[in-house]
C-alpha cells in the first residue's frame, strides 16, 4: 500500500466492538475523546502480519523472536540514535505492568516514589498497588511550557525515596523534555542514588520537528546503569488491545531484580503481540510517518479552536496526540459538563491535576471537528448565562 492510500479521514465505527473508549458512552451520542486509543486502522503491514499468524492456526507460548529484537535495536538506533544490546531488552504484556513491576522491584515496602504531576494516573497507583508511598511534586509553567519543578523535587526527597518516574514525551501535558532538561533531572538522580524509570511510550508521536526525543538512558553510561527504559510499539501504531511492550535495561543487576520481582505474576507476551510489534518496528515506517502529519495537522486545529473558545487554554503540544486543556471558569464537575454536551473527556483530576481536561484528537478530522464545535457550543452556552 502507498503512502497516499494511508487513509486516516476514513470514520470506522468501533460500536459493538467491546471497545472500552466507545463503550463508555453506547446508546449516547456522546464523542469519546478520553482514553488513550486512536480511531485510526492499524499499518497494513500490521494487518497482514496477523492475518498470516492467524491463518498458521496455532497459538501456542510464544517466545520473543529474534528478528523482533533485532528490528528493536534497529529502530532505536535508526530513530533516536540510541544503540542497545538485544539482551537489554525483557519483554512485558503491557506498559501499565512494566510500571508496576518497576515499582514492585525498586525499595521496600513502604519506600518512597517520586514523580512529577500531572502524569499518567499508572504513576500515581502502581506505587501504591505496591506498597510505596508516592510523592508527588506539581510541574509548573515556565511561559507556555510545563516544566519539572527542580527545587521542589529536591526537597521532596528522602532517604526512602528509592524511584523516579519520569514520562518522556510527556502524557498528559505533551512536552518532549530537551537533553538539557533530562540532564537536570537526571543528575539529581544521580546525587540521591535513585533508580529512573522512563515511560517513552509516546516517542513516535513527536509532532515537532525541531524537538527530537531523547532517551535518559543516552545521556551517559552512569545514568544507563540506573535507567528502566519502557516502550511499546502500542501508542504510535494503535495496538494496545495485543498487550506487548518492553523496557530497555542495560544493567544487569537491575534486570535480575526485575525478573525476579515478576517471577509468577506476568503472563508471557501474547504470539498475536509479538508479530504486530514487528511488523510495526520493521515494515511501518511510511504508515507512521504519514500519521504523524495528519496528528500535526490535527494537532494545529484543536489548538486553533480551543484558543478561541472563551474559558479554555492550552498550551503546546509538542507530542502525543493528547491535548491538555485548562478550564478557567467555574462549572461544579467538568467531565459531565462536557458529556451533556456530547464530548466525553479526561478529569485532570485522575492525572493529580484539577482544573483541567484531557482531550484525544487521535480521530477522524471530521470527528474532531464535531467534537470541538460541540465544546463550543457548550462554552458559549455557559458564557451566556
Amino acid at each position: 500500500m502507498t503512502r497516499a492510500e494511508f487513509d486516516f479521514d476514513e470514520v470506522i465505527d468501533r460500536r459493538n466492538t467491546a471497545a472500552v473508549k466507545w463503550d463508555k458512552y453506547a446508546g449516547c451520542d456522546i464523542i469519546p475523546m478520553w482514553v488513550a486509543d486512536m480511531d485510526f486502522r492499524s499499518a497494513p503491514a500490521i494487518i497482514e502480519a496477523l492475518k498470516r499468524r492467524v491463518e498458521h492456526g496455532v497459538f501456542g507460548y510464544t517466545d520473543p523472536p529474534q528478528q523482533l529484537n533485532d528490528a528493536i535495536v534497529a529502530a532505536l538506533e535508526r530513530d533516536h540514535g540510541w544503540k542497545i544490546r538485544s539482551d537489554w531488552l525483557m519483554w512485558l504484556p503491557g506498559l501499565v505492568s512494566g510500571i508496576n513491576l518497576v515499582c514492585r522491584a525498586i525499595g521496600e515496602d513502604g519506600d518512597e516514589v517520586v514523580t512529577a504531576t500531572p502524569v499518567y494516573h499508572p504513576f500515581l497507583s502502581g506505587p501504591v498497588h505496591q506498597g510505596r508511598a508516592v510523592m508527588r511534586v506539581p510541574m509548573r509553567l515556565d511561559g507556555t511550557r510545563w516544566v519539572w519543578d527542580l527545587d521542589r523535587l529536591e526537597a521532596a526527597l528522602t532517604p526512602r525515596t528509592k524511584l523516579l518516574l519520569l514520562c518522556n514525551p510527556h502524557n498528559p501535558v505533551g512536552r518532549v523534555f530537551s537533553r538539557e532538561e533530562l540532564g537536570d533531572i537526571a543528575r539529581i538522580a544521580e546525587k540521591h542514588d535513585l533508580v529512573i524509570s522512563s515511560d517513552e511510550i509516546h516517542c513516535g508521536l513527536v509532532l515537532d520537528a525541531d524537538k527530537p526525543h531523547v532517551p535518559i538512558a543516552m545521556l551517559s553510561e552512569d545514568i544507563a546503569a540506573r535507567t528502566i527504559t519502557l516502550m511499546a510499539a502500542s501508542k504510535t501504531f494503535n495496538l494496545p488491545g495485543l498487550g506487548c511492550a518492553f523496557a530497555v535495561v542495560p544493567n544487569g543487576g537491575l534486570r535480575a531484580r526485575l525478573t525476579s520481582a515478576g517471577a509468577g505474576i506476568l503472563p508471557r507476551v501474547n504470539a498475536m503481540g509479538f508479530a504486530a510489534t514487528l511488523a510495526a518496528y520493521r515494515d511501518s515506517r511510511e504508515w507512521q510517518r504519514a500519521l504523524v502529519r495528519y496528528l500535526r495537522a490535527n494537532r494545529d486545529l484543536a489548538i486553533e479552536e480551543i484558543a478561541r473558545i472563551a474559558g479554555l487554554s492550552i498550551t503546546p503540544v509538542e507530542a502525543t496526540y493528547l491535548a491538555w486543556i485548562r478550564v478557567e471558569v467555574p462549572v461544579a464537575e467538568a467531565v459531565p459538563f462536557f458529556e451533556t454536551a456530547g464530548v466525553g473527556l479526561y478529569d485532570g483530576r485522575v492525572f493529580g491535576t484539577e482544573g483541567y481536561v484531557r482531550l484525544n484528537f487521535g480521530c477522524p478530522r471530521s470527528l474532531l471537528q464535531q467534537g470541538l464545535d460541540r465544546i463550543r457550543r457548550a462554552m458559549s452556552a455557559l458564557q451566556s448565562m
